[in-house]
């Protein structure tokens, strides 16, 4: 029989492959709370991610309570999961039933809950904040110290998966941009070529009728030279801006 400790480690060294391997971030998340409920003494777990603007939103549970609970913080606007997120501290409640002054407007749905304690643990990294994985409990009562120091190292490597993956997306990102703009500036210059040679206009003045005639038209540069090059558009209707800037 595997002993608690050998469901951390286990954890530990499948959350870690996802440092170097491909994976999906639904699905590391969805192991990161189950093996947190078998791990910790825990009734459910769910995780809230901070999406694109700014808004908190449920993406994964252990069970539709957990769902529902992290839901309800979100309608209410308030509560350990919500706090535990936005301010990147740790938010610990050893008793649901108490938690009127600090959360007015979540306190009525908490007592609803059927959970009595929670623990939310920021996703955090330095100053990125990404969400937080909330612990529920079915009995009053703080986490121990030692789970409560585990699951943070869990939620902590499941962070760095995440963030790193955005930082690839992003390098991808700003490659493909990159090239597109290179692209499109070889284009540009053979539109340029074109337009100097049809129209007997040094460089300069060939690329002051071709962004002239992008203007006009309210188009992308690299989009009208592609068309110049292409023939699409008949340079012969391309106007110098200023008949002197024509090559004798």
């Amino acid at each position: 029989m595997s002993t608690r400790e050998d469901e951390l480690l286990r954890t530990v060294g499948t959350l870690a492959d996802s440092l170097v391997d491909d994976f999906d971030v639904v699905d590391l998340l969805q192991l990161l709370v189950d093996e947190s409920i078998k791990i910790f003494d825990t009734t459910a777990a769910g995780i809230l991610l901070i999406g694109g603007g700014g808004q908190l939103e449920v993406i994964v549970s252990t069970s539709e309570r957990s769902e529902l609970i992290g839901l309800m913080q979100l309608r209410a606007g308030e509560g350990p999961c919500v706090e535990a997120a936005y301010s990147g501290r740790v938010v610990s409640v050893a008793d649901l039933r108490e938690v009127q002054d600090r959360w007015p407007r979540f306190a009525q749905d908490a007592r609803k809950s059927g959970f009595a304690s929670l623990h939310a643990i920021p996703m955090r990294l330095r100053d990125s904040t990404i969400g937080s994985l909330n612990l529920f409990r079915g009995h009053v009562g703080e986490l121990n110290a030692e789970d409560a120091l585990a699951a943070k190292t869990l939620a902590d490597i499941a962070t760095i998966s995440i963030l790193q993956q955005r930082l690839v997306e992003e390098a991808q990102l700003a490659r493909g941009q990159l090239q597109r703009a290179l692209d499109s500036r070889v284009v540009i210059e053979q539109a340029k070529g074109y337009i100097a040679q049809s129209l007997g206009l040094d460089m300069d003045a060939a690329f002051q009728v071709l962004r002239a005639h992008a203007r006009s038209a309210q188009r992308r540069l690299g989009d009208v030279a592609s068309d110049v090059i292409s023939r699409r558009i008949d340079v012969d209707q391309l106007e110098p801006e200023r008949r002197g800037d024509r090559t004798t």
